[in-house]
């Protein structure tokens, strides 16, 4: 099944949009972090804080974080939950990565950490590796949706857990109405002026909101086999956690 996230594309639409989402990050690497916290006025700490928790009812042994970025996701899980197994973290930038290696080299964690070159299309690890699988903010990259959540799947044990943390856009009509002017208007200036790609912080709305949310995508977590699939809905809507078991 086709959906209308998976054709949002950063800059163009004739190179694949793993390719190019792998540029736009290299690109915005080093700005990543402050947009973030000043997008979200530092509320994204307490989303990730809340997935966390909701992980650790698993009490997984070993984390695969997919779309790892810089890191942040990684780092509070392994702060919070102290895997026994250690964390891998896999992301298509090499950018981004390199942000997340210097962050836990600086706070002498490194040890618990395993970071590298990945795509979740085809993830480079065996049947059952992992306890639990977490994808923060970054399965409206997926270029294949089903595809990725089916190797997510695949290389959870049985009895793991997925996490999915993912932006929203709000269902109240009024939030929503500040809420398209904050995204579509003062993100893509602010992304502008900071990161100097011009395309990135326009295509973060544009995805946001092609992206398959609530009742949908638990759908498709249900069609790869998870089960006991639900979301929570948070600060007004603008971000949701999705949980699935194997």
């Amino acid at each position: 099944m086709d959906y209308k996230a998976e054709k949002i594309t950063p800059y163009n639409d004739t190179e694949s949009k793993t390719g190019q989402v792998r540029q736009m990050f290299d690109s915005i690497a080093p700005a990543y972090d402050f947009m973030n916290r000043a997008m979200t006025m530092g509320i994204d700490k307490w989303w990730r804080r809340k997935a966390v928790k909701m992980v650790g009812e698993y009490a997984p042994a070993k984390i695969l974080d997919v779309a790892t970025g810089t890191g942040d996701f990684a780092i509070q899980m392994y702060k919070t939950l102290r895997p026994s197994n250690g964390i891998v973290g896999i992301d298509l930038s090499r950018q981004m990565l390199d942000v997340a290696v210097g962050k836990v080299d600086k706070a002498g964690i490194a040890d618990h950490f395993d970071f590298g070159e990945g795509d979740c299309m085809a993830l480079g690890f065996s049947d059952g590796t992992f306890d639990a699988v977490t994808v923060a903010f970054g399965v409206r990259n997926f270029e294949h949706l089903e595809q990725g959540y089916a190797e997510m799947y695949r290389v959870l044990c049985r009895g793991g857990v997925l996490c999915v943390l993912e932006l929203s856009t709000p269902t109240n009509r009024f939030i929503r109405s500040l809420y398209d002017l904050y995204t579509r208007t003062l993100i893509p200036l602010v992304g502008r002026m900071v990161s100097h790609d011009r395309r990135a912080y326009s295509y973060l709305p544009e995805s946001i909101a092609a992206v398959p949310q609530g009742d949908e995508m638990c759908g498709i977590m249900r069609r790869v086999g998870f089960k006991e699939c639900r979301f929570v809905r948070m600060t007004f809507g603008t971000c949701t956690i999705y949980l699935g078991e194997k």
